[in-house]
């Protein structure tokens, strides 16, 4: 039996309303959900709780309003930004959830029930050992790896013509630079860096963007 954590939880920010819309009562669950279970298994630390709004929710509700509908994979998705995220406020896409670690994936199954959503898969394996069995319109991940690592995890998932649209820091062009002959060896296309949130007064959130050529 889990037991309820006492941590402070941010307020919810004004942007909420503006990014989430009619999907915000599930959002608020959401956040209370992790509220109440994130620290105990694991999924983020107490120090997050006081900025989960902020810097996770709206953070992958940013991401949410930029990928096209249709099918799409969460690399490491992790307590489930942005892949829990993206199902609710986007239910025309299809998320296939990936995560090597079964408490987690167990986690985001059972809080995408919770939620009602009928738009999520979740797979308790490597990205790596579903490529060849998950083939999908875009590709998302946040905080999982350097994209000299990350792209060619990526790449093997998505459609000729798919996204990539990958959340990054801010040594993100220092790792375009890095990645420079591994994006040639994959035929990647129109790579650029797209910066979001100033836009609903809340803190900028960048996303690496390409697509995979033919």
């Amino acid at each position: 039996m889990f037991h309820v954590k006492h941590s402070e939880i941010e307020a919810e920010p004004p942007a909420a309303a503006a990014l989430c819309g009619e999907a915000l009562p599930a959002m608020r669950q959401f956040a209370q959900d992790i509220h109440t279970w994130g620290e105990e298994l694991g999924l983020v630390g107490p120090r997050e709780l006081n900025r989960l709004w902020t810097r996770h929710l709206l953070n992958s509700a940013l991401l949410a309003k930029k990928i096209p509908a249709g099918t799409l994979a969460d690399i490491g998705s992790g307590a489930g930004f942005p892949g829990l995220v993206v199902a609710i406020l986007r239910p025309d896409i299809h998320c296939t959830l990936i995560e090597p670690l079964g408490r987690r994936a167990t986690w985001l199954t059972e809080e995408a029930a919770r939620l009602g959503l009928t738009n999520v898969t979740v797979l308790n394996q490597r990205a790596e050992d579903v490529a060849g069995h998950v083939l999908v319109d875009s590709v998302t991940a946040r905080a999982v790896s350097a994209l000299t690592t990350l792209l060619p995890m990526a790449i093997p998932l998505l459609k000729v013509g798919g996204e990539l649209l990958l959340m990054k820091g801010q040594r993100v062009d220092q790792e375009i630079r890095d990645a420079a002959k591994t994006m040639v060896r994959w035929n990647i296309i129109t790579p650029r860096v797209e910066i979001t949130g100033p836009e609903y007064e809340t803190e900028e959130t960048r996303i690496f963007r390409a697509t995979v050529g033919k």
